[in-house]
């Protein structure tokens, strides 16, 4: 590595606040050509770094980038792939739910970094006044309680002028003291008079309070009004949407909410449900907008669906190929079917519109589907070919954005090799099936039958090839 620095507190300008306890350790790393072993990948660096890190007592700590985990914050609040957020009123019980979670996503493949949200471990000093006894010396809780935020906390006794500027005075015990429970303990709490008013007998506070050191909330983080502990994690060697969805299953059957308190997922799979719902939407109204499309081109929704039956095979494979290369489905592979759909439906669309001009040139449907199969083998496959170099590279990619190149160039690379074997033999096939028949024929003929003017019979395709040869030589 080049060098490390870390960024702890709340900045200048508080856009992002943290508190004393959280820091952002930058590692800044040399060029790969200068590691020691170049080889090595960003997971595997992680996985070298992580058993050291964990030698570190008393931290917890989890891997990110920056731009990744200001957009994760940006979400969800959180700087993690995944947050699993518990909402309630006491933090005893959402703590022991969170720890619960925390279990259950540690025993997850692919669920890295796991930790609950810090939200206690600050020292306070638990000051109890007993009421009987004060009650009985004939004090009030008030009176009390203003001796010890007097000396703790501190109270205005004047104020200070400098020029325009003034200055508050401020009594209380010096820091040193402040930290002494004996000290504490033994303030002088002045006994009521006959009048009422303060006298000059005093008690030490031990007489009428005790004193306990505890642990309470170094933080109460809230969002929507209700109190709420986060469980986070990343996600690394598998997808987000697998990952949370067996989390959901395992935490629904083995952590029990106290009634009252409930759970939300957050974190990257926010976005993750907002995209799929979007997709939904614009994947089917792309399909729509292509099919109609075709319709408008050809005129018919027979040919129209011979041509987007290429979507469905082209589909598949791009399946296969991120299968095979073990990638996910993400939404940078939607989008590379959606781009692929538009090319597969092109070829098709090439050479289902030239079969079509040589049938109605007068060429018998079988001739004019192998013709236009053979004469358009060369567009087809250079298509195909250009769009499939074209993204070679992205589908090795291993530098910035490879994340998002990869899937969709996987996608159209596996997909075009399909449908360009649907658009060479398997539509050239369904359209002599389907396509051809009926054409240019009124209803109860083949598509290349004539009706004999003299015996009124339909006569064959290849009677009436020979027939339209004896016209064509007597002309």
């Amino acid at each position: 590595m080049a060098f490390v620095f870390s960024r702890v507190g709340t900045p200048d300008i508080a856009a992002d606040p943290m508190p004393p306890n959280a820091a952002d350790t930058y590692v800044i790393l040399k060029p790969q050509e200068q590691w020691p072993d170049p080889s090595l990948t960003k997971a595997e660096l992680i996985e070298r770094m992580e058993p050291e890190l964990q030698k570190l007592a008393g931290t917890s700590f989890s891997f990110s980038q920056p731009i990744q985990m200001r957009f994760n914050e940006l979400i969800a609040g959180v700087r993690e792939d995944i947050a699993v957020k518990i909402f309630g009123d006491e933090f005893e019980p959402m703590l022991k739910s969170a720890n619960e979670v925390a279990g259950v996503l540690r025993g997850i493949h692919g669920a890295q970094d796991v930790r609950v949200e810090q939200v206690t471990g600050l020292p306070f000093v638990e000051i109890a006044i007993d009421k009987k006894e004060i009650s009985r010396r004939g004090l009030s809780i008030a009176a009390v309680q203003d001796v010890i935020g007097t000396a703790i906390g501190g109270r205005e006794a004047g104020l200070v002028f400098e020029g325009d500027r003034r200055f508050q005075i401020v009594v209380r015990l010096s820091d040193a003291l402040r930290a002494n429970a004996d000290v504490i303990s033994g303030l002088p709490v002045p006994l009521p008079g006959e009048s009422g008013a303060p006298s000059r007998m005093t008690i030490p506070l031990r007489d009428v309070a005790s004193l306990t050191f505890t642990e309470g909330p170094n933080q109460v983080s809230r969002e929507n009004g209700k109190r709420r502990v986060v469980v986070t994690a990343n996600v690394r060697g598998r997808d987000i949407g697998s990952v949370v969805r067996e989390a959901q299953e395992r935490i629904s059957q083995g952590v029990k909410l106290a009634p009252g308190y409930w759970i939300t997922w957050g974190g990257q799979f926010e976005n993750l449900a907002s995209a799929r719902e979007r997709l939904t939407i614009v994947v089917p109204a792309c399909f729509v907008m292509i099919f109609l499309i075709l319709f408008a081109a050809l005129g018919s929704a027979r040919d129209a669906l011979l041509v987007f039956s290429a979507v469905p095979l082209a589909l598949s494979g791009g399946i296969v190929a991120l299968w095979l290369r073990g990638m996910p489905f993400s939404v940078s592979a939607a989008v590379g079917f959606i781009a692929l759909s538009g090319v597969a439906v092109l070829n098709g669309l090439v050479m289902l519109t030239f079969i079509r001009h040589l049938i109605e040139r007068g060429q018998p449907p079988r001739e004019a589907i192998i013709e236009g199969a053979v004469t358009r083998l060369r567009p087809v496959i250079m298509t195909a070919l250009v769009a499939s170099v074209g993204f070679i590279p992205m589908a090795l990619a291993t530098g910035t954005g490879a994340e998002v190149q990869k899937p969709l160039a996987t996608v159209v690379i596996g997909g075009l090799m399909t449908a360009t074997f649907l658009t060479l033999f398997v539509l050239p096939a369904l359209y002599r099936l389907v396509g051809a028949e009926g054409k240019n024929a009124g209803p109860g003929t083949s598509a290349g039958s004539e009706m004999d003017a003299e015996s009124g019979e339909h006569l064959g395709d290849q009677e009436v090839r020979n027939r339209r040869h004896r016209a064509a030589a007597g002309s």
